[in-house]
């Protein structure tokens, strides 16, 4: 078995666990290269090479986790998503144990799932244009303020930074969306708007019903209270309604596409999974890659391609590793549908 670990050592607080997860991957007669990421490394230099291996481990934050995965769309390489950073969405939306011997019996064991990718292209305001893959959601305006507030507290204080940062930022400021879906337009105001691949959030929160990444629609949700008093309403709504079915969210409204455009009438910050742009924009495009990656996942999980009958019984690569210890399980179980 030949693999592949290209991990971001400034990543966050569960960076050393690779070399956990590494040790506990390995047994005789296996190779596998750690690849670490340099500073303003591009995604696709560090996994050039990726079919010539087995599998591929990319580890870090969902930022990195995410640029990985879209320097390796469509191309048929086995990947294994290793949570090394602050929120870890990516992981949580899969369901998978976040226990470094748990993922490594589960490479082993070989288990696949193809989730989808969304795709999002801008211009700037010097006139440049712009392609980023997101996993879990990009969003302009409230979302994306939040985001480029919690950067310097995330590596002290990890995903509390984003509480925080909310709680500091209570008087948003309110935008005029044209939003077009598969070709269909509405206008609506509000403090934010996010396009979602995926559905939970922070603290385990469900902010799309029903939503999955491997369902081949993106979500667009427009947060449109602007009142600070008002937006307790959906959070504390969150707080007992962690699936979102709760019909009482009158600040959130929610839509799905294939294709999407959002013009706006005034410049606004941008952020995609928890990366912040140097700069406004005034419109963008996003759009669904289905099936963009073929992502390593365990019995926990909801995700499965039932055409792959890889199982404890008949292991892709040998023989699974029973953990050393007990394996705790990841708090996104206890909220699954």
């Amino acid at each position: 078995m030949r693999c592949l670990i290209v991990h971001n050592s400034r990543s966050g607080f569960g960076s050393s666990a690779i070399y956990e997860f590494e040790r506990a991957l390995l047994s005789g007669g296996d190779e596998c290269v750690l690849r670490l990421l340099a500073d303003n490394q591009r995604a696709d230099e560090a996994v050039v090479d990726a079919e010539e291996f087995d599998f591929v481990v990319v580890s870090g934050g969902d930022g990195t986790t995410t640029s990985l995965l879209y320097a390796l769309r469509n191309r048929e390489v086995i990947t294994c998503v290793f949570p090394s950073g602050t929120a870890n969405l990516f992981c949580v939306n899969l369901n998978t144990a976040a226990e470094p011997s748990a993922l490594a019996r589960a490479c082993r064991i070989g288990r696949t799932a193809q989730t989808d990718l969304g795709e999002l292209t801008f211009v700037d305001e010097q006139g440049v244009a712009h392609t980023r893959g997101f996993s879990i959601m990009m969003g302009t305006g409230y979302d994306a303020q939040i985001m480029q507030a919690a950067v310097e507290g995330k590596s002290t204080f990890g995903e509390a930074a984003y509480f925080a940062a909310a709680l500091a930022n209570v008087r948003p400021e309110l935008h005029h969306f044209k939003i077009t879906v598969d070709g269909k337009t509405f206008e609506r105001e509000g403090i934010s708007c996010l396009i979602a691949n995926n559905s939970t959030l922070q603290g385990d929160v469900r902010i799309v019903p029903d939503g999955r990444m491997d369902d081949g629609l993106l979500e667009v949700i427009v947060l449109e209270q602007s009142s600070p008093v008002g937006l307790l309403r959906p959070i504390v709504a969150s707080l007992v309604d962690k699936e979102g079915r709760n019909l009482g969210r009158p600040a959130i409204e929610i839509f799905r596409g294939k294709h999407i455009c959002v013009e706006l009438t005034k410049p606004a910050p941008l952020q995609y999974d928890g990366e912040t742009f140097d700069g406004k924009v005034m419109s963008y495009e996003a759009r669904v890659l289905p099936q963009a990656n073929r992502v390593i996942v365990d019995g926990l999980s909801s995700y499965h391609d039932h055409n792959d009958t890889h199982n404890e019984d008949n292991p892709r690569f040998g023989e699974a590793i029973a953990p050393s210890y007990p394996v705790p399980l990841h708090a996104s179980l206890l909220h699954r549908p």
